[in-house]
């Protein structure tokens, strides 16, 4: 074998969104691009807010090569400043320039996080269904992911939690509002979870890191918030993407943000800014950390993806499946009849595509993302109610 055992595991584990992918590359070619109705990707359609394509207007008429230099690993110092703004605004905490690091993206930052936390061996938990990249980003760092079930309505299992927290947990990493159900844990929710650390950590004599990955924080529909894990938990991380609010995800930029209570301070920061740089990553790319510092408040039309959410729910419930409607975020994650393999055979019948569940830890679910125009989630409609009663038949046969 030429490659490594274990990135052959991980294309494996991974191929489900890629196999989707695919999939609809051979089926637009075969029958047109608007025949195929694709909601396998999450990758964001909207344009960027007026703004931030003229603040990279001015930038790229404004032509000095000191702007496209390195600078500090942690970041420009005066956009660092600018998101510790955000920062004490969004999650009500008196945060300083210097607990935040820019990234290349949430994913990145949760790279960066895990290297700079994780001895070999020790567990980071996460709740189930969850982003699959979860997986190998721990394993990256000789981490041992462990996913915990969460209850019917995708909340926090305590009682799981409880359970699967040992000796060996260094960090638990929460995504909120979650890919792939949509759900928002609740202020009640990070209370209780909150308390659990802070008993864990004093039966092991330990610490316990409560990271959360927040990439759609500021995606959310009726009037809901995602509750600031600072003000609850001291040794909490926050891992942060502008890619879905600003709709820039090819742009790679996020940040870290630390407790200014978290353990350890100084040296995790330092550590964190070390990981950046030999991570490969060496600092968040320089265009984007300045269209970001001048768009901080900025943020895609979020009623557009909540009136597509609507309809993409309408056309579920039409289908006769169950589905805890997602409170934010670009996916549905409804319940199927069949396996979700087989499910998403039928659907691919019908030229739509959709990713199993068992691709996010939860079988008998499929994944159906709603960051797609308006017309292909309306166009297939009737091929997927047609696939949903094919497949209750095939349930009762």
């Amino acid at each position: 074998m030429s490659i490594s055992k274990k990135v052959k595991t991980y294309l494996d584990k991974s191929s489900w969104i890629r196999k989707m992918f695919e999939e609809g590359i051979k089926l637009k070619k075969i029958y047109g691009e608007d025949k195929v109705y694709d909601l396998s990707l999450g990758n964001p359609d909207l344009p960027p807010p007026p703004k931030v394509r003229e603040t990279l207007k001015k930038f790229a008429e404004d032509y000095r090569p000191e702007l496209h230099r390195y600078m500090p690993n942690a970041g420009f110092p005066f956009v660092r400043e600018v998101i510790a703004e955000k920062v004490k605004k969004e999650y009500e905490i008196d945060i300083s320039s210097q607990e935040v690091i820019l990234t290349c993206g949430a994913a990145g930052a949760l790279n960066v996080i895990f290297k700079s936390l994780l001895n070999p061996g020790e567990e980071v938990v996460f709740p189930s269904p969850f982003f699959v990249e979860y997986f190998f980003y721990s394993e990256n760092h000789q981490g041992i992911p462990k996913p915990i079930p969460t209850k019917s309505d995708f909340s926090l299992d305590f009682d799981e939690l409880e359970k699967g927290i040992t000796e060996k947990t260094k960090v638990v990493l929460i995504n909120s509002p979650n890919n792939p159900t949509g759900q928002i844990y609740t202020e009640e929710e990070i209370k209780e979870l909150a308390e659990l650390l802070y008993q864990k950590s004093k039966k092991y004599n330990s610490t316990i890191y409560l990271v959360s990955d927040e990439p759609y924080r500021n995606l959310v529909f009726e009037d809901e918030k995602v509750p600031s894990i600072f003000k609850y938990y001291s040794n909490s991380i926050v891992a942060y993407s502008f890619s879905k609010e600003l709709s820039l995800a090819g742009e790679r930029i996020g940040f870290i943000a630390v407790s200014p209570e978290i353990k350890n301070k100084n040296e995790l920061i330092d550590a964190l800014i070390l990981c950046n740089r030999i991570l490969g990553f060496v600092n968040a790319p320089a265009l984007a950390q300045r269209i970001v510092a001048e768009c901080i408040n900025e943020k895609v039309d979020v009623e557009t993806y909540k009136r597509r959410r609507d309809i993409l729910v309408e056309i579920i419930k039409k289908a006769g499946l169950n589905l805890v409607v997602p409170k934010g975020g670009f996916f549905a994650f409804p319940e199927v009849p069949i396996d979700d393999v087989e499910f998403c055979n039928l659907l691919k019948e019908e030229k739509i595509l959709a990713v199993p569940g068992r691709g996010f830890g939860l079988s008998n679910h499929i994944r159906l993302s709603f960051c797609v125009d308006e017309k292909v989630i309306k166009g297939m409609e009737e091929g997927f109610i047609r696939a949903s009663k094919r497949a209750m038949e095939l349930k009762n046969v």
